[in-house]
This record gives C-alpha cells, sequence and structure tokens, in this order.
C-alpha cells in the first residue's frame, strides 16, 4: 500500500516510515501541511497519517481542504497535545481516527488496516455506483475532448458554478453529469431543467414550487427543482431561454443559497451545485437585454466550451464504433462491420446536428445496410431524404 505521513517532526516521520515500510508499505513524507496537501492531491495514496499541531498550514486545516477537494484516502490524524474535543472535532470533519503520541504500534497497525479497508470499500462502491449509473462515455480522443475531459477532473471535486457553451447535440448535458458523478454530490440528485421547453410563466413554480393555493392548478404543495436537487447537482439546460423575471430569482438563490416557494413569504435554505448549459452567446444576448449580466458571471466561473463535431471529425470513428456496439446492446440488433471508406465518407458530411445526428445516422446504417456497412451505404442513407 501507499500511504503519506505528514509531519513536522523529523524523528517522527522517519519512525513511522521505519515501522510501516517493515510491514512492507510504499511510504512518501511530506515537513509541512501545504507540502503534504500538495502531494496527497496529487498522488493515490491508501492512507494518509497527518500531524496536527505543524507551523503554517496545520493539520486540521489539511484535513479540509482534502475533504473539499472529494480525496477517497482515509485520512489519520496524530497529535501529541490531543484532546477529547480535538479527537471529535477531527472525526467530524471527515477524519477516519485520531491517535495520540507516542504512538503505539499495534494501534498503528491495527487503524491503518481498517482504514486502509475503507478506502478500498469507498472506491469499490464508487466503481460500482459509475457501472451502474447509466451515464454514457464521453468517447473521442481529439485534443478538444481531452481538454474537456482534463477539466472535468479538475473541477468536479469543487463547488464551482460551470456555464457550458456548446451547439445543439454537442453532449452538454453529458459534461454536466459527468461533473456531478466525478463530485462528492455524486450520491446525491441529479436534477435537470430544460429552461426552453418550460413556458415563461410556469418557470418560477418549476425551480422554486409552489405552495397550495398559490394559484388555480396549484391543488397542492409542490417543491421545485432547487430543493429537489439539494445538496446534489441542478442542470439548467437552454438558461439562455429563461424569462429576465426568472433570472432575478435564479441570480438571488445563487446569492443567498434561498428560495422561496410560489406564494409563500418563507425562506428555504438549500445547498445546490448550479451548472448551466446554453448554445446561444449570452455576451450577445446581454447586449440585447435579454440575459443579466450579473447572472452571467454568477454562473460563469468555470466555463467549458463544447465543440462542434465539425471541429473533431478525427473522433468520428470511435464514436461510430461506440454506437454500433451501444445500439446492439441496446436493441439486440446484430453487429455490423464498417470499412475504413466508409468511416472517411462519415467524415466528409456536415453534422450540424453534431453527436445527436451522427448516432441516429449511426443507428439508420444499421437497420439499411448488410453485415458491411459500406461506402455506398453512406452515400445512400447518410441524409434522412436518403439519396
Amino acid at each position: 500500500m501507499k500511504i503519506l505521513i505528514i509531519d513536522d517532526e523529523k524523528s517522527i516521520r522517519n519512525t513511522l516510515k521505519e515501522i510501516l515500510e517493515f510491514e512492507g508499505h510504499e511510504i512518501e513524507l511530506a515537513a509541512d501541511g501545504q507540502e503534504g496537501l500538495e502531494k496527497a492531491t496529487a498522488n493515490n495514496y491508501d492512507a494518509v497519517f497527518c500531524d496536527i499541531k505543524m507551523p503554517g498550514m496545520d493539520g486540521v486545516e489539511v484535513l479540509e481542504k482534502l475533504m473539499e477537494a472529494g480525496i477517497d484516502t482515509s485520512i489519520i490524524m496524530i497529535s501529541g497535545h490531543g484532546s477529547i474535543d480535538t479527537a471529535v472535532e477531527c472525526i467530524k470533519k471527515g477524519a477516519y481516527d485520531f491517535i495520540q503520541k507516542p504512538l503505539d504500534l499495534n494501534r498503528i497497525l491495527i487503524t491503518l488496516k481498517n482504514a486502509t479497508d475503507k478506502t478500498n470499500l469507498v472506491k469499490e462502491t464508487k466503481i460500482l455506483k459509475k457501472k451502474v449509473s447509466g451515464v454514457p462515455e464521453i468517447v473521442g480522443a481529439s485534443e478538444a475532448i481531452m481538454k474537456i475531459k482534463s477539466m472535468i477532473d479538475r473541477v468536479a471535486p469543487t463547488d464551482a458554478r460551470v456555464l457550458i457553451t456548446g451547439s445543439n447535440g454537442t453532449g452538454k448535458e453529458l459534461v454536466a453529469r459527468w461533473l456531478h458523478e466525478k463530485s462528492s454530490r455524486a450520491s446525491m440528485p441529479f436534477i435537470e431543467v430544460n429552461c426552453a421547453a418550460i413556458p415563461g410563466e410556469l418557470i418560477e413554480s418549476e425551480l422554486f414550487g409552489h405552495e397550495k393555493g398559490a394559484f388555480t392548478s396549484a391543488v397542492k404543495q409542490h417543491k421545485g427543482k432547487f430543493e429537489q436537487a439539494d445538496g446534489g447537482t441542478l442542470f439548467l439546460d437552454e438558461i439562455g431561454d429563461m424569462s429576465l423575471a426568472a433570472q432575478a430569482k435564479v441570480l438571488r438563490a445563487l446569492q443567498e443559497h434561498k428560495i422561496t416557494r410560489v406564494g409563500s413569504d418563507k425562506d428555504i435554505n438549500v445547498k445546490v451545485r448550479v451548472v448551466a448549459a446554453t448554445n446561444k452567446n449570452l455576451m450577445e444576448e446581454i447586449q440585447k437585454g435579454n440575459f443579466r449580466e450579473d447572472l452571467y458571471h454568477r454562473l460563469s466561473v468555470i466555463v467549458i466550451r463544447v465543440p462542434p463535431l465539425a471541429e473533431r471529425k478525427e473522433d468520428i470513428p470511435l464514436l461510430v464504433h461506440y454506437f454500433i456496439d451501444k445500439i446492439c446492446e441496446e436493441t439486440g440488433m446484430k453487429k455490423r462491420e464498417i470499412t475504413d471508406d466508409a468511416l472517411e465518407e462519415l467524415k466528409k458530411h456536415q453534422w450540424t446536428g453534431n453527436i445527436r445526428e451522427l448516432r441516429n445516422v449511426t443507428e439508420r446504417l444499421m437497420i439499411l445496410s448488410n453485415d458491411v456497412i459500406t461506402k455506398d451505404d453512406v452515400i445512400a442513407y447518410a441524409s434522412p431524404l436518403f439519396r
């Protein structure tokens, strides 16, 4: 197992290192909190031993920052100045256990075994959850897609708001879902709202809920999407189509972490991470008076642009093979092969509908072609009107 020891006392570091290396573990050392934090967030450790009393960044601060980063590693706090209150505080903040100096060999080894068992269980649970989550992969090896995947990995563990931009069909919702799946909120709800699909007069009720009798059809109390997403992620798709009145209330919710149901004057506290998406140029919408500039700045702490398929045509072969496998899995259809020249022909297509269009075309080719999809099949069937 790979273990990190963070302690400003060289003698403690070396003693722990000798004990744990004798047990066959791989050990890395950090002489202060800042160095420990950097190593713990940059590497995968099975456990971290962290001293509490250190100059500069103390152990409790290191613990808090590691919890904010969402790492899966079990953290064992150690201190020569411990008390019950300190131990309780550390456990509440997310530490696995608390050990007092002078260190007892048996206590160290038993705690380490239990801590690493817990770490492995957490990692296995996350892997299993991803397998059953139903969230499709982000398929592609182009530079643009690799940048997006890297950005998701960096941003997901934080609570930063994210604005996802891109044309229809590029996969903005998929990016939002992976931001949720790779966050510490993954076990909590992911709630999606298509702002373009809800009439303007109903958007406030949909987002913030309403009380019974708030309007004619309000026959019972209704929890809005902000409340439903409490503790999780709220995905506001096509945010550029939201009315100015609703934008003002969303801005208040983001500023104050409070919402008010329609027909009520009672504030409700909500802790929600908001991810928004749009196919519009919001700066142009701001100039036209259609979108609030202050809301834009609230939403765009991080901006992720999802490129159109025309800018990542080298990903088309990967996507087509992925869709063939997926369609066979979903429908039981016999698997089709596809020739290289057929894939080259697909690269020549304009793909105004982006990934969504490519998926539809792949399914059409599988239905209308024989066992092998050829260039002639692509020429004949890539257009929905055929040729």
